[in-house]
């Protein structure tokens, strides 16, 4: 019998460790609740890790009984910024704080996989390393988890991301495994407009950051339009705007925030240096002045090829060659930090659709009503252990 076929038998068990972490979602790098959580469950598990230093992080190894080459698994385990609206009876207990974007079930899964590896270890030929990362939304802790040594004599490394990513269109359940560059960079970028403040009766007696701001805005997508070719994939989005405190007074600053994301280095450099620019040029030319900074975040996701396939192969034995796709139209223009890993190691990048509408788990990631599929969380945990198996033989 095949490991992962025991993984089924622990749904209940991965629907609870996700309930439990759904109602206590952290911010970035410290979750010392999160951390609690999960060094709790492996220490009833048995399975040896320790805490990082540099954040909220665990990295941890299962030793194989037999010599051979070591993979390793992540999930991510940081929430977002969010207020919850779903009404799950589970819900966040943190106001303003939630997990909008699965992290609580890739942990679950992750640790479903684990129990299922440890029970079976002596029967592994090789090791089996595991991170749970914090920050990724802030595309922060990956690079902290190399930092603490998590790619240290790693052959190989796979992640799973779950939701509606790809679409309401493809059913929950299907696990989608593809080659090659499957998500795209982001990056982070802030720009403070400085004016002159007045009275609003007075514009004449000051620099108005809000016009400046205004135009900043509209002539950034001029980028996307007139300077990026036709058929190549990128994104400039502004998603927050602050400057003003009364009706009637002209401000002395305005931020603007935004990201940017494509599949080549080149157009996301000249993105970067045409933001800045175009920025500084607008100000200058309505007599105010703009503050700069790009916080680059990670590149794009690239699954090596011949991991890619391995996943595929191991997906289509866990769930049915029906529920796995090896083929996308499109990289996805989401970003992820997990290629970070993948400049240090080969390995793929897997996506498993939890889209339902009839439970209204079709909604996009990042909203204050997003949920999950439950019914296919012990399918992530096959996935993972399915890949092991095929990887580090047993």
């Amino acid at each position: 019998m095949s490991m992962w076929e025991k993984c089924k038998e622990l749904q209940d068990y991965i629907v609870g460790i996700r309930r439990d972490l759904h109602q206590i979602p952290e911010v970035g790098t410290d979750l010392p609740k999160t951390q609690a959580m999960i060094a709790a469950e492996l220490d009833k598990l048995e399975i040896a890790y320790r805490k990082n230093k540099g954040d909220s992080g665990i990295i941890g190894t299962i030793e194989g009984g037999k010599p051979g080459k070591t993979i390793l698994l992540r999930a991510d385990i940081d929430a977002l910024p969010i207020t919850e609206q779903t009404g799950l009876p589970f819900a966040s207990k943190h106001q303003g704080c939630m997990h909008a974007c699965g992290h609580d079930t890739h942990a679950a899964m992750l640790l479903g996989a684990l129990r299922i590896l440890n029970e079976h270890k002596d029967e592994l030929s090789g090791n089996v390393k595991f991170v749970f990362q914090t920050g990724e939304e802030i595309s922060k802790g990956a690079r902290i988890a190399i930092q603490e040594g998590v790619m240290d004599g790693v052959d190989a490394v796979f992640g799973i991301h779950i939701g509606s990513i790809l679409g309401p269109d493809v059913p929950a359940g299907t696990l989608i495994a593809v080659p090659g560059c499957c998500m795209a960079s982001f990056d982070r970028f802030i720009l403070k407009v400085h004016g002159i403040g007045c009275h609003g009766s007075t514009p004449e007696k000051g620099v108005d950051p809000i016009t400046i701001a205004s135009n900043i805005v509209l002539s950034l997508q001029e980028v996307i339009a007139r300077e990026i070719a036709a058929p190549k994939a990128a994104v400039l989005t502004i998603g927050k705007i602050a400057g003003g405190f009364a009706y009637n007074v002209i401000p002395d600053e305005v931020l603007i925030e935004g990201t940017i994301r494509s599949f080549e280095d080149p157009i996301r450099q000249h993105l970067a240096k045409r933001i800045g620019e175009i920025a500084q040029g607008i100000a200058s030319t309505f007599r105010g002045s703009c503050d700069y900074e790009m916080d680059w975040g990670a590149p794009p996701v690239v699954n090596d090829e011949a991991m890619a396939e391995l996943a595929g192969v191991a997906a289509k034995k866990a769930l049915g060659a029906e529920h796995v796709l090896t083929a996308q139209p499109a990289p996805n223009m989401g970003g992820e930090d997990f290629a970070y890993y993948l400049e240090k190691a080969p390995g793929a990048f897997m996506f498993l659709s939890s889209a339902n509408h009839e439970k209204h788990t079709d909604v996009p990631h990042h909203n204050p009503k997003f949920d999950v599929d439950e019914s296919v969380l012990h399918m992530g945990s096959a996935v993972f252990v399915s890949i092991v198996e095929d990887f580090l033989g047993r």
